[in-house]
């Protein structure tokens, strides 16, 4: 499909990309990984044919069809959602409108938004709106650089079994591992301009990757030793004239030599850990019968629970459904509500939300902005904390102001660790952060001894961290016990009994489909008759992935067998022949895994 030929990039004279070459081929969905600022993004634009490079060459099929969704675009205006993703419907076939709805009401939106003009949506809505797009031209390549950043949970979910069973390959940058580890086969790090690549998800890849590393690591040092050492021969013996022969030849070899590099940092591990959280009384949070309304627009109503001392809990739920809304009710931002909010005593709040970098001192340098809240021993960290949040080294010494949007953010996150409280209010802490860093915030999250609320749709960051989910939706706050795998079970269930109830009345003869569709089906999980009519589709799709993977998987035995035949014979026994075994058992292990995952799917559509 596409061929990467000695690629390489340069912005400024700095070298981003140096040499690479690498194939994408059909069904192929690979995480492309690495530090902010490696690459990624220059790589997906490239391919995307919206940069040249400086060298190289890209070769791609006749006729692909590329679906690219970068980070940020300039959106279409004058158009309502129905008539911009009507711009990319096939106009001469009638199913679909239907796929056009399924793909819609999958990314989050309801019917009633079909006729709102594009223009009243919010910048992550319409960035869905632009999702939704690419998915239904069905490209041959998506190129997709933070896909999940604006999506719910369920939406995250739907997102990830539409990349399965599309066909399309897939080339993806996402801090989201849950995400990475659910869609992809193949695993492409930017390290230093060049590249590692790996057939394996991104979990597999990250324990060879430690073990890739640790070799590098020792290389490096080896090499380090032995350069120290003939540097030392040199001046020792610079100006003797019988050794003259021997120090030209080592100066001649340190010039030769080709200087190995490693990414010593990433082979650190920071442990932070929030200031002892002074005592609040038992119940921080206690919320009776709360209501808010924006005119006549009912965001939630009746929500009644009580958070206690130490307790941490998820936010969950679609955008515009009131998490961040409770929130500010909570932080007092909002006070037109109706019901009772009690705020319980002795309660310090930390509170992270986008706006509070605007709230950094523009003057201050990054240091200085955590120098001035850091206390006790925590200050002799800040450089290595400043690390673990992508502010190392030069990036300490930049005046705030002259950061970017999601720096601030970053740094005031850093600054909010360092503060002394016992509740912990974070909206969507994680959107700026690599992974590493919110390794290290989770770990301290979980060791903090006060009390966390946390708006997230980051089930990796969630799972281990919140042991109660508040679930917004339909007006109402629901409260489930246990963590954010249990809530999706919950809700996985929730749907497949709702499935089960339509068909069990259908088949009764009882009532007509639109009925029992407006009657059965809670909101969250709505199918309409264009839904039921697309499910018989879907089943014979996912019927037919099923039977590839199959066929798929019996092909890669017999390709096993035929090596293992040959390397019998110890003539065969190259590493070449070896290396090519290893390989085919890495796709058989990958296309069994996926066979499960389809056959799971094609189960659930029978149920």
């Amino acid at each position: 499909m596409v061929s990467i030929e000695n690629i390489s990039m340069e912005f400024s004279a700095r070298p981003i990309l140096n040499d690479i070459t690498f194939l994408i081929n059909k069904r192929d969905r690979v995480a492309l990984i690495g530090k902010n600022g490696a690459g990624k993004t220059t790589l997906l634009r490239l391919i995307a044919g919206e940069e040249e490079p400086t060298s190289g060459h890209i070769s791609k099929d006749k006729d692909l069809r590329i679906g690219y969704l970068p980070q940020h675009m300039i959106h279409n205006e004058g158009t309502t959602l129905r008539q911009e993703v009507d711009t990319v419907r096939d106009q001469d076939d009638p199913k679909s409108i239907g796929q056009m709805e399924k793909v819609l009401i999958g990314l989050g939106f309801q019917r009633t938004d079909f006729d709102r003009p594009c223009s009243e949506f919010s910048g992550g809505w319409r960035m869905r709106i632009e999702l939704a797009k690419i998915l239904l031209i069905k490209p041959d390549l998506l190129l997709l650089d933070e896909p999940t950043n604006h999506l719910d949970i369920e939406s995250i979910q739907w997102l990830e079994q539409w990349l399965l069973q599309s066909g399309s390959a897939v080339l993806l940058v996402s801090h989201d591992r849950a995400f990475l580890d659910n869609v992809t086969n193949r695993t492409i790090e930017i390290s230093l301009g060049r590249i590692y690549d790996y057939q394996v998800s991104y979990t597999q890849f990250m324990e060879l990757r430690k073990e890739r590393h640790e070799q590098q690591v020792r290389a490096y040092e080896n090499q380090q030793k032995m350069i120290q050492e003939t540097e030392e021969f040199i001046e020792r013996f610079r100006y003797k004239a019988t050794k003259s022969v021997q120090v030209q030849s080592r100066i001649k070899q340190l010039e030769k030599l080709e200087r190995l590099e490693v990414d010593l940092e990433d082979n650190s591990r920071l442990r932070l850990k929030f200031p002892p959280a002074p005592r609040s009384g038992d119940y921080p949070i206690i919320v009776e019968d709360l209501g808010k309304a924006y005119g006549d627009h009912q965001v939630f109503n009746h929500a009644t629970f009580t958070i206690r001392r130490g307790e941490k809990v998820a936010f969950v739920g679609k955008n515009g459904e009131g998490k961040s809304t409770l929130v500010k009710c909570i932080m007092q931002e909002i006070q037109d509500y109706t019901g009772t909010l009690k705020i319980g005593h002795n309660v310090k709040i930390g509170y992270f939300a986008q706006n509070q970098a605007s709230l950094l001192d523009g003057e201050l340098s990054v240091f200085d902005t955590i120098d001035r809240v850091a206390v006790g021993d925590i200050r002799t960290k800040i450089k290595d904390i400043l690390g673990a949040f992508m502010f190392g080294g030069e990036a300490s010494e930049k005046k705030v102001r002259f950061l970017s949007g999601g720096e601030r953010s970053r740094l005031a996150m850093i600054r909010l660790l360092l503060e002394p409280v016992n509740l912990l209010i974070l909206d969507e802490p994680t959107n700026h952060l690599d992974m590493r860093s919110k390794d290290v915030l989770k770990e301290a999250l979980m060791e903090f001894d006060g009390t966390v609320i946390c708006v997230s749709h980051d089930r990796d960051f969630l799972a281990g961290l919140a042991s109660k989910v508040y679930e917004f939706g339909d007006g109402k706050v629901r409260e489930h016990l246990g963590g954010i795998y249990d809530w999706l079970r919950y809700k996985k269930a929730q749907i497949e009994d709702a499935d089960r109830s339509i068909d069990m009345v259908l088949r009764s003869g009882q009532a007509s489909k639109q009925t029992v569709l407006q009657e059965n089906v809670p909101t969250a999980g709505k199918l309409d008759y264009a839904a039921q009519k697309a499910k018989a589709a879907e089943l014979r799709k996912a019927k037919k992935a099923v039977d590839e993977a199959e066929a798929d998987i019996a092909k890669i035995e017999n390709e096993i067998a035929e090596m293992e035949g040959l390397l019998a014979e110890p003539a065969n026994q190259t590493q070449e022949r070896f290396t090519q075994y290893e390989q085919l058992k890495h796709r058989l292990e990958q296309r069994m895994y996926e066979w499960e995952l389809l056959s799971e799917q094609l189960d659930s559509l029978y149920t």
